[in-house]
């Protein structure tokens, strides 16, 4: 499944303006629940908050990952924000994350959302891409940028 298929360009927020990781979730929250009309944006946030408490989707270099699955949801849909300035996450390296890519599953996706999330972290496992990303100048270059390393792939 390419990334294209499931990020919508209304759903990168070039500049998140949440300064807490609660903030930041309910921001990508709400950017992709945008196409979803009988699925509120807090019905989203649950289900990272939940995932959250498990253990912190922050990674390293500066990205984190928050995924779930939420009942009622008909496809996989993602969400990616950016922030300049870096929110604490609760990262594996303990630094501030500035690239997150939200991930919504169905809840009987299995295989595709596992297979979602691997792709996502082998493009962002890149510095290259991680540096053209946060020196993008808006969210539609953003995109362009996720869709061209997605297509690498």
């Amino acid at each position: 499944m390419k990334l294209r298929q499931i990020l919508e360009p209304d759903a990168v927020v070039a500049d998140l303006s949440g300064r807490t990781k609660q903030e930041v979730l309910a921001s990508l929250c709400e950017a992709a629940a945008r196409h979803f009309p009988g699925l509120r944006p807090e019905r989203f946030l649950e289900t990272l908050v939940e995932r959250e408490k498990l253990s912190s989707t922050g990674l390293e270099g500066g990205v984190a990952i928050p995924h779930g699955k939420l009942a009622g949801l008909p496809t996989i849909v993602a969400a990616f924000g950016r922030s300049r300035a870096g929110v604490e996450f609760e990262s594996l390296d303990g630094k501030p994350a500035q690239l997150f890519f939200a991930i919504f599953a169905p809840e009987a996706a299995g295989g595709d959302h596992l297979r979602v999330l691997a792709r996502v972290s082998r493009i962002l496992k890149s510095e290259a891409v991680r540096a053209r990303i946060l020196e993008a100048g808006d969210a539609a270059e953003i995109h362009r940028i996720i869709g061209e390393e997605d297509d690498r792939f």
